[in-house]
């Protein structure tokens, strides 16, 4: 793909991005106009002295709405990105960022806090903490039952993701099963099943710094990931200390999807469909497809996180059905597809 063609889709994906964005802050109870909102905006960084918002008006959109919006952008661009490292990193089309058992070590973590209470010393950031520590501790798990002789198996780590997941999945649901309160019960699936109701700018520090260090990182390697797509004896003729960089990718990727999942909750089919569509339109050059994947994951999770708030208003519906409901559809008629396969851009 050349230059001028990566910018114009830069370009159009940057300009959907910001629509998405005003429009998500549009969204709710009381309506506001764009104008409005960029006043807010432009008035809370500075660059004007004084907005005829009101007080209420001014909280609505800078202490609600944005912190909403912003977590979507990072959510959404996280996973996506994540899910193109790891489907790079296993050679495989339907690898996600979840599949190291991620999110089903975050769901043990904060289903023990929402029923038992656990890390409850914590306060308000017991969830959070609690499903970041299971989401690596999970990983851990299934990196060590996939090492043997100090080497990393692909297909090793791929079936130990899927053990540890089930084993671990069970685990949330006997805690399930064995809890009387039905209303943690209904917390939890609705965790499990993504929101971002919790948003706040308390929130959104941790998972940002993550992000502006992992997404450089993985930019910075796409030559790495480019080759891993060509095999691993070709990867390691052009000099790349494949189990070396097997871990490094592991590690970053873990993280960051640990992240994200410890303050959404687990958000299915973004990391999984985001770098097809990206490579359907580009081709599979990462230096291409890590950037427009990210502006692209952002743009469906605002929008899917919109849908959430308008389906049943005015209660939420889970992030994670709209993406199901859209993502699963798609993802099909792509397998149906007969000029498509994993790597190709065509």
């Amino acid at each position: 793909m050349n230059k001028k063609n990566f910018w114009l889709w830069m370009s159009i994906l940057i300009i959907v991005l910001a629509i998405s964005i005003i429009g998500a802050i549009m969204v709710g109870s009381v309506g506001i106009t764009p104008q409005l909102i960029i006043e807010v905006l432009l008035y809370k960084i500075g660059i004007l002295n004084e907005t005829n918002a009101t007080n209420a008006q001014q909280v609505i959109i800078w202490e609600i709405r944005v912190p909403r919006v912003l977590l979507a952008f990072l959510v959404g661009a996280s996973l996506a990105i994540s899910g193109a490292a790891i489907q790079a990193l296993v050679k495989n089309s339907i690898a996600d960022p979840y599949i190291l058992g991620v999110s089903s070590g975050a769901s043990v973590g904060a289903t023990s806090v929402i029923l038992f209470g656990a890390f409850s010393f914590f306060g308000v950031f017991a969830l959070s903490l609690a499903a970041f520590l299971g989401a690596i501790l999970a990983v851990l798990i299934v990196f060590m039952l996939a090492r043997v002789s100090g080497k990393t198996s692909m297909i090793r780590l791929l079936l130990s993701g899927i053990a540890v997941s089930m084993v671990l999945g069970a685990m949330t649901n006997f805690m399930l099963m064995i809890s009387k309160e039905q209303g943690g019960v209904q917390a939890v699936m609705f965790w499990m099943l993504g929101s971002l109701g919790g948003a706040k700018w308390s929130n959104l520090g941790i998972p940002l710094v993550t992000f502006c260090i992992v997404f450089p990182l993985l930019l910075l390697s796409y030559r790495q990931l480019n080759a891993l797509l060509l095999g691993e004896e070709t990867a390691s003729t052009l000099g790349i200390h494949i189990e070396r960089f097997r871990l490094f990718i592991i590690i970053i990727v873990s993280l960051l999807t640990g992240v994200v999942v410890a303050v959404s909750g687990s958000i299915g089919f973004v990391g999984l469909i985001v770098p097809h569509i990206v490579r359907m339109i580009v081709g599979s050059n990462y230096k291409v497809v890590l950037p427009l994947s990210a502006l692209l994951g952002a743009i469906i999770i605002i929008w899917a996180d919109m849908g959430a708030r308008i389906a049943i208003a005015p209660e939420e519906m889970p992030i994670g059905i709209i993406t199901a409901l859209f993502g699963s559809p798609f993802f099909i008629w792509m397998l149906r597809r007969e000029r498509y396969s994993f790597g190709e851009g065509e």
